[in-house]
């Protein structure tokens, strides 16, 4: 089992800037793969980024935010640079523990920009 906390969601400008912290446990953080997630109202979820052997960023969000992971504080870091109104969602942090597809979610942490 893993458990996920996530933080730093709150209200913010067009143009300013978020960090989301991802607090693991449970298992080995080192071990596993993580992400992140959002899910904006009335759509579905979707990929945001990707931490692992690699990493990946979705089109949408590249060259503004950023994933990584302190392995030493079993966190991962979503960095949100020039957020503009349609980043608003909920954040999900994600595990992948199976190198098949996120299997453990967070509760997820709120993410609004005004215009």
């Amino acid at each position: 089992q893993v458990q996920l906390v996530e933080s730093g969601g709150g209200l913010v400008q067009a143009g300013g800037s978020l960090k989301l912290s991802c607090a693991a446990s449970g298992r080995t953080f080192s071990h596993y793969d993580l992400g992140w997630y959002r899910q904006a109202p009335g759509k579905e979820r979707e990929f945001v980024a990707h931490i692992g052997g690699t990493t990946y960023i979705a089109d949408s969000v590249k060259g503004r935010f950023t994933i990584s992971r302190d392995n030493d504080k079993n966190t991962v870091y979503l960095q949100m640079n020039n957020l503009k109104p349609e980043d608003t969602a909920i954040y999900y942090c994600s595990a992948d523990t199976t190198h098949g597809g996120p299997d453990y979610w967070g509760q997820g942490t709120q993410v609004t920009v005004s215009s």
